[in-house]
């Protein structure tokens, strides 16, 4: 699988974000996103694999597009077997967010991104649309650091694995009413808080790398998003831990499902039986070979936005490889008329 479509899936997150770009600043998230899936689906079907959403825009009635259980790929045809090979024909499971931080694309804000990660079949947990408690942290206090554990005691012992004071840790926290508490905590612990108003998943990568000036992530984002953060966390080796969030009180708005008990009803039919597991990113991203690969919409912590220039735009992306064990960091100029004007490196 890595080396068959690796390449490919980087033009597939390239092309959504190009398209959402286009739309940066005008105030119509709606429209960002829907532009960023139709790039998506369109250049997806143009790979030699066998594909399933498992993780998309939604059930099908609600998204005509990349919706969960979709097939995509040019071995997903009836004449596939003319077509493609048989390691072609294995089936992979494919979580995708076209345009993830969509009101930051539409108020033209830092931090979106396309995204999306492959797995074969069965290789990715196929999450509810809920929320989830979420904690990531580098790699070197992964399986330290417990989203059990209280703020305070996490942030004392990433302090210990970072060799470094609490007062020099910044944790990333969704601006949320619900995050009031944990907020004030950090805060009463020593540590800093970055706010951001969307886009969690970079932030939660951006605790694996150096120089990010972001040494944790903490509170309740969507479940969906989670999965798609704990397949990057696993290739580079970072720590990311999730748990559902069933009652609607804990988060306060939006989560699908109006009372606890109908919710809990909705996991027991997916074949969740414990609701209040604590998943770490192996069992999010539990299989064999894991890729991920990421796109700027906007610039962010780890990557550049789309610019535009006459005749193309530039982008930047992150594709990472569980089995290459790479992250690589991938800079294209995309020419899109005959005449270009000179190309900058600037």
């Amino acid at each position: 699988m890595d080396n068959t479509i690796s390449l490919e899936i980087i033009e597939v997150v390239e092309q959504a974000a190009i398209a959402s770009a286009k739309w940066m600043g005008k105030g119509e998230k709606d429209t960002a996103d829907e532009v960023a899936v139709e790039a998506m689906r369109e250049r997806m079907n143009q790979i030699h694999m066998r594909g399933r959403i498992v993780i998309g825009e939604g059930e099908r009635d609600d998204a005509p597009m990349l919706y969960i259980g979709e097939e995509v790929g040019i071995c997903t045809q009836e004449n596939a077997a003319e077509v493609c090979t048989i390691e072609e024909l294995a089936e992979i499971d494919i979580a995708v967010d076209p345009c993830e931080g969509t009101n930051l694309v539409a108020y033209g804000q830092n931090g979106s991104m396309a995204v999306l990660a492959i797995s074969e079949k069965g290789g990715l947990f196929a999450a509810p649309d809920f929320y989830m408690k979420k904690l990531a942290a580098p790699a070197v206090a992964r399986n330290h650091v417990d989203i059990r554990k209280s703020a305070t005691e996490n942030l004392k012992i990433l302090s210990d694995c970072m060799d470094r004071d609490v007062a020099e840790l910044v944790v990333v926290v969704m601006d949320r009413p619900r995050h009031k508490d944990l907020i004030a905590e950090i805060r009463e612990a020593g540590a800093r808080v970055r706010l951001i108003s969307d886009g969690d998943v970079s932030a939660a990568i951006s605790c694996a790398f150096s120089g990010t000036n972001i040494h944790a992530l903490m509170g309740i984002g969507a479940a969906p998003e989670g999965v798609i953060s704990a397949a990057a966390m696993r290739c580079l080796g970072g720590h990311f831990q999730g748990q559902l969030i069933y009652d609607p009180e804990v988060v306060k708005t939006g989560l699908i499902g109006e009372s606890r008990e109908g919710n809990l009803e909705r996991l027991r039919s997916m074949g969740i039986e414990d609701p209040d597991r604590v998943y770490g990113a192996e069992e999010l991203a539990s299989g064999r070979e894991v890729l991920f690969a990421a796109c700027g919409i906007t610039t962010g912590t780890l990557m550049e936005g789309v610019r535009f220039f006459s005749g193309g735009c530039r982008t930047e992306s992150l594709v990472i490889s569980s089995k290459s064990r790479t992250a690589r960091f991938v800079d294209t100029i995309h020419v899109t008329s005959d005449k270009p004007k000179v190309l900058s490196l600037y």
